[in-house]
């Protein structure tokens, strides 16, 4: 069925492999930094933001590193195959995005300021990959809780495309959708950098900052 797919072509969803009804390995409860649970029900007034921007290895490293994230976990999202393991993300047949949740005080840390590490810190401009990890997995994808979220993020989105246009660089593929369910991935892969500190990250900016303007207004 999937002899000779393009593995950056998102699979049918009457295609994709079926899951199963439960994770088949243990969530690990607490962050291995910051010491938080991974997991909800987070404290009164945290809320969460979910980001996929290549390898989610790096890119969870990214966002427990600023002042006011509460936690940061590692997932799989926005696809079709349910509680899928990091096998099956790889293989390109269940649809999903490596996601990471961020789960962070809006007095603290605004979401624009996760957005502005979003843009900043990646390439997205570059459509099913992100620099030599190509798949459907590795697309660059903000996943929406609300409609301020997603208001927020396009606003930021076209103000980050004005800024590479500027220099001449190409258009943002980042896609902007209501987030799924977000199914965490195995125990090893979550903090990996934290455990393995000089593991791979192959994250790499376009060299252009972002900048996000504070909206305003609850979200």
């Amino acid at each position: 069925m999937f002899f000779g797919r393009d593995k950056t072509t998102m699979p049918a969803p009457e295609d994709a492999l079926p899951g199963r009804s439960d994770y088949d390995f243990p969530i690990p409860e607490r962050h291995t930094v910051l010491g938080s649970p991974i997991q909800e029900p987070f404290p009164e007034g945290i809320e969460v933001a979910y980001f996929a921007l290549g390898c989610f290895w790096g890119a969870e490293r990214l966002f427990w590193n600023l002042d006011g994230v509460y936690t940061t976990a590692v997932g799989y999202q926005n696809g079709f195959t349910p509680f899928p393991t990091y096998e099956e993300v790889c293989s390109g047949k269940t649809g999903h995005a490596e996601a990471v949740l961020v789960a962070f005080d809006p007095e603290k840390v605004p979401y624009e300021k996760l957005l502005e590490v979003f843009f900043t810190e990646h390439d997205p401009t570059q459509g099913m990959r992100q620099g030599n990890d190509v798949g459907t997995q590795y697309r660059s994808a903000i996943f929406t809780v609300g409609e301020r979220q997603k208001e927020v993020a396009e606003m930021a989105r076209d103000t980050y495309q004005r800024a590479l246009s500027e220099r001449g660089l190409g258009e943002i593929t980042t896609e902007i959708e209501p987030a799924g369910p977000f199914y965490y991935a195995e125990g090893p892969h979550q903090q990996y950098l934290d455990k393995v500190p000089n593991g791979y990250c192959g994250l790499a900016g376009t060299g252009v900052a972002c900048q996000v303007p504070l909206a305003g207004g609850p979200a």
